[in-house]
């Protein structure tokens, strides 16, 4: 197959010829579902490249030695003293470093790879080429920015595209033509990259460029500067003299719709903000009736209740909701995709599985990371060979490896790991004020679906009233702690510290039974506490109580701010309370996903019906 004989995707095979033509434009990034040709045509593109410039694979399980390079083990044995050989980045210098399933690589190797771009930046730069499934993971928008071009990909489901794909399988007349086509491709890509400097842009249009980032909500300026060069790029392979603004609409979509961030349309908002008033009318007067239809409760009335510890327990808190009209069940809101939740890599070497951060195993399963002197029963021959190579002339090595106890070095392995996911929810009244629980549910139903697919274990905590409870013990059924979610009331005050103190204490009872046991907190709440345990101001307690769970080791925190912000009666009390449990700090709204995923999913009709070839 030839690269003009790829059927489809003409808007990848533009941002491939662009990177051809001005590394500058960024880099590309495919994605799309399984099985769609991103891999296939990324090599195809290998051939439209000038003679001598390098195409690296990076493979996943690459190690921080294979990308820096290291001892040269063959030619050091056969020279007795060290030699050096480059690492995988420095062999991409000047070309392209291709990274196939781009999601799957450890964060780890890739920020050294894109620490190995910048640092090559001016003298010898290279290019990043990769792919992804983002089903199968989703990628840090820090790392997603860094590319200047994205192209998403869909499966053809074309009638006559995929009868023209059978047709260049068996046709050998179609595939000549192909070739031939391909070379006049790479002639018109060499003259491009001649003239690209010469190509010129006007004032009105670099404004128009920052005009449209602006437009699209584009954090950052990356989008901006890869716009420019990109529009220049295909200004020179159309072989004009000058950017118009028909080259810049046409790059356009590949270079910001990885960057685009939705703006809301204040004729939107303000039809929410009259369905949420509706909603808060209804609810009240549902509230008046419940009330009205309440019978009176006599003392004896309340001694009979107080005897029905024998009933069971969610009958009964049945029935103590149903004589509380001042309490609500709210449904469970639109569950979302959760963005990646990312700690610090886990300092001790753990057994447990999961699939959230990276820890060091005990024993000899997990990832391959580096070589250790420090000695265990895993040894790195690799590393190992490469420490006694350069000494084999001295101890006159004949035809094996002389290896001394000195030589020897052992495998650092890692894996990753789950936490048991505490969630302490705010079931206070001006949770349900607005109608904020319903969409607070939706929330921490997405994710507890999030825990369950990286197999960690789940426990929830609700605070209301005068106190806070155990509702759920840590468990790993999902369906289980989703009826219970369901099924939570909301009213009362805001007792805040009555729910970090019972986390403090089911942390401390969890780790005195499973010692490996790694913890995520995650504190629900719209902050607006008002309600001490002890004689003391709400704040100052919250505060002391914040520094109790500070201080337990091995423990994330992550605060979900709750109330509704751009009012104002806003506090943003929920914000100082993550800086005081050095939380990562999320509205719902910041704790949805990266929206690659809804890109794939949503994609139309190919915009990219010219052909360029």
């Amino acid at each position: 197959m030839t690269f003009t004989g790829f059927i489809g995707h003409d808007d990848a095979k533009l941002a491939l010829i662009l990177n051809a033509v001005d590394s500058r434009c960024g880099g590309v990034l495919f994605v799309g579902e399984k099985g769609c040709g991103k891999s296939t045509l990324a090599r195809l593109y290998r051939r439209l490249m000038p003679a001598g410039m390098p195409f690296v694979n990076l493979p996943l399980n690459a190690t921080e030695e294979a990308l820096w390079g290291g001892v040269d083990l063959e030619r050091t044995l056969a020279a007795g003293r060290r030699i050096e050989q480059g690492g995988l980045v420095n062999r991409a210098a000047g070309g392209i470093l291709y990274i196939d399933d781009l999601n799957l690589l450890s964060a780890d190797v890739m920020a050294l790879v894109f620490k190995a771009q910048d640092s090559l930046h001016r003298t010898n730069p290279f290019t990043i080429l990769a792919s992804m499934n983002p089903e199968e993971g989703a990628l840090s928008s820090h790392y997603l920015d860094r590319f200047g071009m994205c192209a998403v990909w869909e499966a053809l489901r074309d009638a006559g595209e995929r009868l023209a794909i059978m047709r260049y399988a068996v046709a050998g007349e179609i595939k000549a033509l192909a070739r031939e086509a391909d070379a006049a491709l790479r002639e018109r890509i060499t003259l491009a990259r001649r003239n690209v400097e010469a190509v010129t842009v006007s004032p009105a249009l670099r404004e128009r460029i920052t005009a449209l980032c602006l437009e699209r909500a584009v954090a950052g300026h990356r989008g901006d500067v890869f716009l420019f060069y990109a529009a220049r790029a295909f200004a020179a392979f159309s072989g004009a003299s000058e950017v118009t603004e028909d080259h810049v609409e046409k790059v356009a979509p590949l270079v910001l719709a990885h960057r685009s961030r939705e703006i809301r349309n204040p004729e939107e908002d303000r039809q929410e903000e009259n369905n949420k008033r509706e909603e808060r009318q209804d609810h009240q007067e549902d509230r008046q009736e419940a009330k009205n239809a309440a019978p009176e409760t006599s003392p004896e009335r309340a001694e009979s209740q107080d005897d029905t510890n024998g009933e069971e327990p969610d009958r009964q808190a049945e029935q103590t909701r149903e004589s509380r009209p001042d309490e609500a069940v709210f449904d469970l809101g639109q569950a979302f995709r959760v963005r990646r939740l990312a700690f610090r890599k886990d300092r001790r070497d753990r057994s447990l599985g999961g699939r959230r951060t990276k820890t060091g195993t005990l024993g000899k399963r997990g990832r391959y990371v580096k070589s250790l002197l420090r000695p265990n029963d895993d040894i790195a021959i690799d590393a190992t060979l490469r420490a006694a190579a350069p000494f084999q002339a001295a101890r006159g090595r004949r035809s094996k490896v002389v290896i001394h106890d000195t030589d020897l070095r052992f495998k650092k392995r890692e894996k990753k790991m789950g936490h048991l996911v505490i969630f302490v929810v705010d079931g206070s009244g001006s949770m349900g004020a607005r109608q904020r629980m319903i969409e607070t549910k939706g929330a921490i139903q997405s994710l507890l679906v999030d825990s369950y697919q990286k197999r960690e274990r789940v426990a929830l905590i609700v605070f209301r009233r005068d106190r806070a409870e155990v509702v759920l013990p840590p468990t790993a059924s999902l369906t289980e702690a989703s009826r219970r979610l369901k099924e939570m009331p909301v009213g009362g005050k805001t007792p805040l510290s009555a729910g970090l103190l019972e986390a403090w204490r089911l942390i401390r009872r969890t780790a005195a039974r499973t010692p490996q046991t790694r913890f995520l907190v995650v504190v629900t709440t719209d902050g607006r506490a008002n309600h001490s345990l002890a004689e003391m101001p709400v704040r100052e307690e919250i505060q002391r109580i914040s520094a109790l769970l500070s201080d337990l080791d091995a423990v994330d925190y992550v605060v979900i701010d709750t109330e509704e912000k751009g009012k104002f009666t806003t506090v943003d009390q929920a914000r100082q309370i993550a800086s005081s449990l050095g939380a990562d700090y999320y509205t719902i709204d910041g704790l949805k996903s990266d929206y690659l995923v809804n890109i794939v999913r949503d994609k139309k009709k190919d915009i990219y019906t010219d052909q360029y070839v």
